[in-house]
């Protein structure tokens, strides 16, 4: 049995945390290297890929092109977490076409009310982002 002084010497378990600007600063590149690729593997228009990021449609023109770096707000991390989260959910629980095709596909389930996905997402923001991802895990198992 552990006591008091072995329990404050564990390992403590290490979360990301985007509430860091240094830790943006660092991911921000990688966030926007994986979110083009998303953008992409869905097939999303810019208007989508700007909304899902929150951000103007001129803003993401801006940071479409591939190598352009920019400090993203905790707020847009939390976005690409959540999509790029959902994103990995699809491919291990569908082959990759129908991943890749899901979230433009009109849904029947209650988080979504015959919207697509992407649509419904857009409309709810980060927290019906973060009840999808919730929802795609559930469904392969994950939860």
């Amino acid at each position: 049995m552990l006591n008091t002084a072995q329990l404050s010497s564990a390992p403590q378990a290490f979360t990301q945390g985007f509430s860091l600007e240094a830790d943006r600063k660092r991911l921000s590149l990688t966030a926007l290297k994986a979110f083009r690729r998303l953008v992409g593997q869905w097939d999303l228009t810019s208007q989508q890929a700007a909304a899902l990021l929150g951000v103007s449609l001129s803003t993401w023109e801006r940071l479409k092109p591939d190598g352009v770096a920019k400090t993203l707000s905790q707020d847009q991390m939390t976005r690409v977490s959540a999509l790029t989260g959902i994103y990995k959910a699809l491919h291990l629980l569908f082959v990759d076409a129908m991943a890749d095709r899901w979230p433009m596909l009109e849904n029947t389930g209650p988080l979504f009310d015959r919207r697509t996905p992407v649509a419904a997402m857009i409309e709810g923001g980060i927290p019906l982002m973060l009840e999808v991802r919730r929802y795609v895990d559930a469904v392969r198992g994950g939860l």
